[in-house]
């Protein structure tokens, strides 16, 4: 049985830190006869947490507040992941440093990636101003100073910033367990993915309203990395900048794109700048404070949830924090 084979191999593993979320503390609680669901992302765990409730132990391998573009893989988390009943992922590229193992995971464990159950964006396409656009295209074409290629090409992983495709993806997770999962293919668990699909469909109408106040000219963005096309997608938003070129959050923006941006926050009278949450704010805080006084950063919570009482402790937690924020600084 897999649960007995993990254990196993944890026994001949040095010491680790422990970074698995909702993992049993001793014997009993690592083989108490459930499955065991890893997923790889903090947002994606507490969606499956919700789908299955108490009918599979579910194992999150990314704490809160990791950046999911660099996070790399401890052995007891590579053994995890190739040890499961069932693998979540996002799918895209967006895990690119557990890529190689999800990839080797596959071969022996069901695995779903949750972006295929979604209608997915290209890169840069949702929202941007078409003028913007071409000067982004010409820029990553070229390559900055440094040598680095801002390749905006592919689809968009980041659909999490959208509840609908997110209880999308909820229904294609929950029918993927229970046809490849048979301890969770019961009616109780398709009870409760019912109605968490129904409390997110319901918190994109919610997150509606809330950003209702918010004027069609004012609804422009610009935001720490490309992170928020599904949100200005859903909710009528313009997307007219990112400080960190690309999807990821290592790359370096060069001088050149940096004015450029500064060029468009003054031009588009844009007040914020919305930084990720989960990684350093440093190049927005300094177009921040090389445009003028009078545009803040805002920080949101994009690709990994909080802290406890941080207002983003659960997907729908950091749905709803974010919402508010961006009301507070663009309505």
């Amino acid at each position: 049985m897999r649960p007995r084979l993990l254990l196993a191999l944890l026994v001949l593993l040095p010491a680790v830190p422990l970074v698995l979320a909702g993992c049993g503390s001793d014997d009993a609680a690592a083989d108490d006869g459930r499955p065991t669901v890893v997923v790889t992302t903090s947002i994606l765990g507490d969606v499956v947490e919700e789908l299955v409730g108490g009918a599979a132990r579910v194992e999150v391998v990314m704490p809160n507040g990791a950046d999911p573009h660099d996070f790399q893989p401890s052995a007891r988390e590579v053994n995890a992941m190739r040890s499961a009943d069932a693998l979540v992922t996002n799918g895209g590229g967006f895990e690119a440093g557990l890529e190689p193992t999800i990839v080797a995971a596959e071969e022996d464990v069901p695995t779903v990636h949750a972006l295929d159950h979604v209608a997915v964006l290209p890169f840069g396409e949702a929202g941007h101003d078409d003028e913007h656009a071409d000067e982004e295209d010409e820029a990553a074409a070229a390559g900055d100073e440094h040598g680095h290629s801002h390749d905006h090409g592919g689809d968009d992983p980041h659909f999490f910033t959208d509840p609908d495709r997110v209880a999308d993806a909820a229904e294609g997770i929950a029918e993927f367990l229970a046809d490849e999962v048979p301890a969770l293919a019961t009616a109780e668990v398709a009870a409760r993915a019912v109605a968490y699909v129904a409390e997110l469909r319901a918190l994109a109408a919610e997150v509606e309203d809330t950003l209702a106040p918010i004027p069609a000219d004012r609804r422009v963005i610009i935001t720490n990395h490309e992170v928020f096309g599904y949100f200005a997608d859903r909710y009528g938003f313009e997307v007219v900048g990112a400080v960190v070129p690309g999807g990821g959050t290592g790359a370096e923006p060069s001088a050149g794109e940096l004015d450029e941006l500064a060029h468009v926050i003054e031009e588009e009278g844009v007040p914020a700048i919305f930084a990720d949450a989960s990684s350093p704010a440093r190049l927005a805080e300094t177009l921040a404070a090389e445009v003028g006084t009078d545009v803040e950063v805002v920080s949101l919570f994009t690709e990994a949830l909080g802290a406890d009482g941080s207002g983003g402790e659960t997907y729908v937690e950091m749905v709803r924090t974010n919402a508010e924020r961006i009301v507070e600084a663009l309505g």
